[in-house]
């Protein structure tokens, strides 16, 4: 009798013990469920970021570190930080494009090139917007927006953009792609002062750049 009782224990402990890591597992399969996924977060300037230094020493010597978070923007929208030539300056310095294999000489090129239009579009009393656009579609477009008010637009950079293409068709054609957005505008890419700017304000708002760097007054 004594190990007839003991059995009934043990079967009874056993299931109950199985009814317990049966509810167990169904309560955490449905917490599971139910909880939201997890969202990695992830820095989209993070490869662009790992040049601020040399970015910043550069602006130095042209007392413009205050544009350091206009210089990353710019390489995040040439680049994202990528490759040898991440400021995509090589035009910039009359070679052909990608001619340039070391981030670093792509650097000093870049700020050299934005250092040029900044002050040519300071003397030309153009806005800054003007200025970074003139990054993209060179030095001629600060003389152009100044014949024109002053002030940068799309429809400004798309007129620019159009007599540079009637001038070299063959050259500024968007490879014979009509279905490319810039068609028929293909010299330069007229939204390129608005993409930069959205830049500014991502890096700024959401992933600050460190020293308490700020976009310099009257841009945007």
């Amino acid at each position: 009798m004594k190990k007839k009782r003991k059995r009934k224990k043990w079967k009874t402990f056993f299931v109950l013990f199985l009814l317990f890591c049966t509810l167990a597992w169904f309560q955490n399969h449905y917490q599971k469920q139910s909880s939201p996924p997890l969202v990695k977060t992830t820095d989209p300037f993070a490869m662009v970021k790992k040049y601020q230094p040399y970015i910043s020493e550069e602006l130095a010597k042209y007392h413009l570190e205050e544009h350091t978070p206009v210089l990353i923007a710019l390489m995040q929208q040439e680049s994202h930080g990528l490759g040898g030539d991440p400021m995509q300056a090589s035009e910039s310095a009359g070679l052909a494009k990608d001619t340039i294999t070391d981030p670093k000489q792509s650097i000093q090129v870049g700020v050299k090139h934005f250092q040029r239009v900044l002050t040519y579009g300071t003397q030309k009393k153009v806005d800054f917007p003007t200025i970074i656009q003139a990054y993209n579609m060179g030095i001629g477009y600060i003389d152009y927006v100044a014949q024109h008010g002053g002030t940068h637009s799309e429809e400004l950079a798309k007129e620019f953009s159009l007599l540079q293409v009637k001038q070299k068709p063959i050259l500024y054609n968007c490879g014979g792609d009509k279905s490319n957005f810039r068609y028929p505008y293909c010299y330069g890419d007229f939204t390129y002062s608005t993409k930069v700017n959205k830049n500014i304000q991502l890096l700024v708002d959401s992933v600050p750049v460190t020293n308490g760097e700020k976009t310099p007054n009257g841009s945007f």
